[in-house]
């Protein structure tokens, strides 16, 4: 599956972007999504994750209650929708699927990987 991650931009702290993942066509469906980001001088970090059908989502703690993954398999089409944003998100932010279904927060699960897009929040 090829994805293709979009929506990044400048916000000031306090505002939202909405991420979109846009994959091929089948399987799509198969695949549990996540995202992650990597910050400049950083390890790639998880960020969420969400189940091939969407029934479970899962979320790095420095997000929780503030981010919302989700996913439309009709469209081929994941999000990932930041509230309350911090310079800290501060990161180029990636989509991936997991063959496994479920999916992980282990970035080596993950066989295939979009291009990131860069989030910027000024302070």
């Amino acid at each position: 599956v090829q994805l293709q991650a979009s929506g990044g931009g400048l916000v000031q702290a306090g505002g939202s972007l909405r991420l979109s993942c846009a994959g091929s066509d089948h399987p799509f469906s198969s695949y549990a999504l996540g995202w992650f980001r990597q910050a400049p001088g950083k390890e790639r970090e998880f960020v969420a994750g969400i189940s091939w059908a969407g029934l479970s989502t899962y979320y790095a703690d420095s997000v929780k209650g503030r981010f919302a993954v989700s996913r439309d398999n009709a469209k081929n089409t994941a999000y990932l929708r930041m509230n309350n944003l911090k310079p800290d998100d501060t990161a180029v932010y990636y989509c991936a699927a997991d063959p496994s279904r479920e999916g992980s927060p282990d970035p080596d699960e993950y066989d295939y990987w979009g291009q990131g897009t860069l989030v910027t929040v000024s302070s």
